[in-house]
């Protein structure tokens, strides 16, 4: 469905908007290949769009230091929203952090606590701004050596923050929590997120983004969407001059909001049916081939 020497066509039931000024990509199973780099076509459609005055946006439930997968490809601004809208970051910068949305402690505790009761053998994962922590018997996690391995209590502890700051003296506002991850090894995963948001109901935003029954936990009202609805309202952007990319129940919101929207062939069925159009897989270069588009009738325009 791709071409090497030129855009290939978006299927047809996918509309075009006429004057977008930001595209708000996911990163894993949408921009990324399964391999989890980014392709050179890729590269080159966003680096065209940032050159055709088309910010682009990361939006992601990657915490920050994992964004060195696109740090070498962003241009103009550099911007990414981190954690499913915990966090919005400077690439430019170095990852720096810009603004963060907290999952106050003590709501953290609550849903554990919930949790624990209505899905017995569930454990837990706590992700802080600095890194992430967690019980003894969550999957292995080896991307962070250095974490520490402890009760989800205990990490959310008064306790534990006291410890993160003394390592972090100068910051008195230190690792604040910006999302809890929850695992479940029985489980599907859409019956998971069912049985975790009957059981929290509105003291948290709660999703998925994984195959596995590993649902991921934000402050009530922290989202893509309105993460993104916040950064968009400070540029002067409305939601009609958003395009945006996803695959995954973590992007439904985003592709709702967003006046223009896309779902990855690969998508989940629930997002495949909340987009406004498709596009072809994420191991096909799906969002490069409508950035072309884009790019392609705005250069037609003269703009």
């Amino acid at each position: 469905m791709t071409s090497p020497n030129g855009p290939a066509p978006a299927p047809d039931d996918s509309p075009l908007p006429a004057r977008p000024r930001l595209i708000a990509t996911d990163l894993d199973g949408t921009l990324l290949h399964d391999d989890k780099y980014v392709s050179d076509r890729t590269i080159a459609a966003l680096a065209a769009a940032e050159q055709a005055g088309i910010e682009v946006f990361f939006v992601t439930g990657r915490p920050a230091r994992w964004m060195d997968v696109v740090s070498e490809h962003v241009h103009g601004h550099g911007m990414a929203i981190c954690a499913n809208g915990a966090a919005v970051v400077d690439l430019h910068a170095g990852g720096k952090l810009l603004q963060v949305r907290p999952l106050e402690r003590d709501t953290a505790l609550a849903v554990v606590q919930a949790l624990r009761d209505a899905a017995p053998g569930t454990t837990f994962a706590v992700e802080l701004t600095t890194g992430i922590h967690y019980e003894p018997t969550y999957p292995p996690f080896h991307q962070d050596p250095g974490a520490t391995v402890a009760t989800a209590e205990k990490l959310l502890q008064a306790q534990a923050q006291a410890q993160v700051q003394e390592q972090d003296a100068e910051d008195e506002s230190a690792a604040p929590v910006v999302k809890l991850l929850a695992h479940h090894p029985d489980l599907t995963p859409d019956g998971f997120l069912t049985v975790a948001r009957t059981a929290v109901g509105d003291r948290a935003t709660i999703t998925r983004s994984s195959p596995s029954a590993l649902l991921e936990v934000s402050g009530p009202g922290v989202s893509k969407a309105s993460t993104l609805a916040l950064c968009c309202a400070q540029r002067g952007i409305s939601s009609d001059e958003v395009v945006a990319f996803g695959d995954m129940p973590n992007d439904l919101e985003m592709l709702t909001w967003a006046g223009t929207s896309y779902a990855m062939a690969n998508a989940h069925p629930d997002v495949l049916a909340a987009a406004s159009g498709r596009t072809v897989t994420n191991n096909e270069d799906g969002v490069a081939i409508v950035i072309e588009q884009l790019v392609a009738r705005r250069r037609a325009d003269g703009h």
